[in-house]
């Protein structure tokens, strides 16, 4: 599930879920190279459980935002904008 648009998401807020695209699994995937069967039967269990995972813990999401709204949870909006900065590689 993803979060779509401009406005920000506030508790119940609600949230679009879109579909989810992996690699060289579509209609349009290209033809597998040389040594891609081996990869794919060691990886296809992993991306099976991925498939099956959901994307997002919707009522964790919603307990975080309920313990923010309470205080509860210690929020430093300077240091999160400073650990995406520093994740980018201080792209302006």
């Amino acid at each position: 599930m993803r979060v779509s648009g401009n406005a920000p998401t506030g508790a119940g807020t609600p949230v679009q879920e879109t579909a989810r695209a992996v690699p060289g699994t579509g209609p349009a995937a290209a033809p597998a190279p040389a040594g891609a069967a081996l990869q794919s039967s060691v990886l296809q269990p992993a991306l099976d459980a991925m498939r099956d995972m959901p994307e997002i813990d919707q009522a964790r999401v919603t307990a975080l935002r309920e313990a923010l709204a309470r205080g509860e949870v210690p929020f430093d909006p300077e240091k999160l904008a400073g650990l995406i900065q520093r994740f980018h590689g201080n792209k302006g």
